[in-house]
């Protein structure tokens, strides 16, 4: 920090402030029980519960896993050719859900949601391919599921490309109660390059009509920019094209990754990103948004990065369960680790020692991570991205983990100033978050 000031941040008692060098000694020796330490500053380290040792956000699921939500990778066929996709969406033949696997995975998570006694019952559409181009099967199975439900509410969400006909976004308005994710990468030459059609034509007017028909109808979006290296320089004015012109709940940013079609190209995950999106945030803010980056979390402490290591239920299009969207198929590189279910008598068979490995997968349990004070924060961030930088051995960290680190101060140091300059307190520490979910790239 300026003026040899210091951050300090202790995440499980929900307090950041900024400090002295000569405070953060002080408060060093209370800390540690040193005799004759400042008596100001041991009261500082009493008020703010500093010498409290809260008990660590870790939970872990036991047993038969019983889903009350479900996912349903529809296809692997795709209406655009991203340069970035992660799937390589087109260069393989196309795969597609039968009505019977769809049934098949609603059925064991509605009967599951009313013997557990839950709110609602969940069925979202994802996958390696745009969900809508399945597009029979994606109506049937939600109306298919409203119908089996009775009067159990069913939440149903979706990520897509936004390349939608206006049939197909008065339907999604009319039943995607649960919002839509669309990837939209900002300004239109931005999109139009990485985003190009099957016929190699720009795709970002067909976005901007559903943003603008979801905007008009008071729809809930999400939006997901991918930054790559090229296109790191024009991050600010895409955000600020973004919240001028649309309405969007959430604000994603995101170095592509290379992988799938992006393998081997050049590294987004740089200090310019950084730069960037410090300069977009600041934009940003002036519409009242703080926009996001998956791995820095401040205001949630949990374990779980994402639903890998909390039995995410979905399904691929032969039916098996798989606990990672970007493992979306049997023929994904590392399906050996996220695919963990097959059809059977009861619904479904699962492979428990694969299930607990996934389970045991939690960043308690990563020791790269030590120390790290955005450990609970970030949880050890995406573990399919992990395999793709550092194999199968153990995790040595990546570039991410110092994107994060510099974007969660930013954060503490937002939150410190709105809280009068000088100290934040975050009320919910010590509560482990819910999913933080996957997003669709």
């Amino acid at each position: 920090m300026e003026d040899g000031a210091h951050l300090v941040y202790a995440p499980l008692h929900g307090v950041a402030f900024a400090a002295t060098s000569g405070m953060v000694a002080a408060l060093s020796d209370v800390l540690t029980g040193g005799e004759g330490g400042d008596q100001n500053v041991a009261a500082f380290a009493r008020e703010t519960g500093l010498l409290s040792r809260p008990p660590a956000p870790v939970t872990r699921r036991r047993g038969t896993p019983v889903p009350t939500e479900v996912t349903l990778f529809l296809t692997t066929a795709c209406n655009l050719r991203c340069t970035y996709c992660y799937a390589s969406a087109g260069d393989t033949p196309a795969t597609y859900m039968t009505m019977d696997v769809a049934k098949r995975g609603i059925d064991f998570v509605i009967d599951n949601a009313r013997r557990e006694g839950a709110p609602f019952a969940g069925v979202h559409y994802h996958g390696g391919g745009e969900p809508s181009v399945h597009w029979g099967l994606m109506t049937e199975s939600l109306a298919y599921a409203r119908e089996r439900a009775g009067d159990l509410p069913v939440i149903a969400a979706s990520a897509g490309n936004g390349v939608f006909t206006d049939r197909q976004i008065d339907w999604m308005v009319a039943n995607l109660n649960g919002g839509m994710s669309l990837s939209f990468d900002g300004l239109p030459e931005a999109h139009d390059k990485h985003r190009p059609t099957v016929r190699g034509t720009g795709s970002s007017a067909r976005v901007m009509h559903t943003m603008r028909r979801f905007t008009d109808a008071d729809y809930p979006y999400a939006v997901r920019l991918t930054v790559t290296a090229e296109q790191i320089p024009l991050l600010p004015d895409s955000i600020e094209f973004v919240l001028s012109n649309f309405t969007p709940k959430r604000v994603q940013v995101e170095p592509a990754y290379q992988l799938g079609r992006h393998a081997g190209e050049p590294d987004a995950e740089t200090e310019e990103f950084i730069a960037a999106y410090r300069e977009a945030q600041g934009r940003a803010a002036r519409f009242g948004h703080e926009l996001i980056y998956s791995a820095a979390r401040v205001g949630t402490l949990t374990n779980h990065f994402c639903g890998i290591t909390q039995d995410n239920f979905c399904l691929s299009p032969a039916g098996n369960v798989s606990a990672c969207f970007e493992a979306f198929s049997e023929d994904n590189e590392f399906a050996d680790v996220f695919f963990y279910g097959s059809p059977g008598p009861d619904g479904y068979t699962f492979d428990m020692d694969r299930l607990d490995r996934l389970r045991d997968l939690g960043v308690e349990h990563r020791s790269f991570c030590d120390g790290c004070f955005a450990k609970w924060n970030c949880a050890g961030d995406c573990y399919h991205k992990s395999l793709a930088t550092n194999g199968r051995g153990e995790f040595t960290g990546s570039q991410r983990c110092h994107i994060t680190r510099e974007l969660v101060k930013d954060q503490l140091l937002t939150r410190i100033a709105g809280s009068g300059g000088l100290m934040w307190r975050d009320d919910h520490a010590g509560e482990s978050c819910g999913v933080h979910g996957g997003t669709h790239e």
